[in-house]
């Protein structure tokens, strides 16, 4: 798991990228849940928030850039 120090550390294109990767592992998180293959079911919220931190740093930068 990411921390916010390390997110807010990173550049916008690493973001952009980070949050691509962490939509398609939910993706298949999701997928393999619905399958029954899922091991791990706290991969899922942790993905999940992941996305959300992920997201707010992008829309604080956003909002700082108006």
């Amino acid at each position: 798991m990411l921390k916010v120090s390390e997110v807010r550390a990173m550049t916008s294109e690493q973001l952009t990228k980070e949050l691509q990767t962490a939509n398609r592992e939910l993706f298949d998180l999701r997928l393999k849940a619905s399958t029954k293959q899922l091991v791990n079911h706290r991969e899922i919220p942790r993905t999940r928030r992941k996305i959300a931190v992920l997201q707010t740093i992008m829309r604080e930068r956003e909002l700082a850039g108006q």
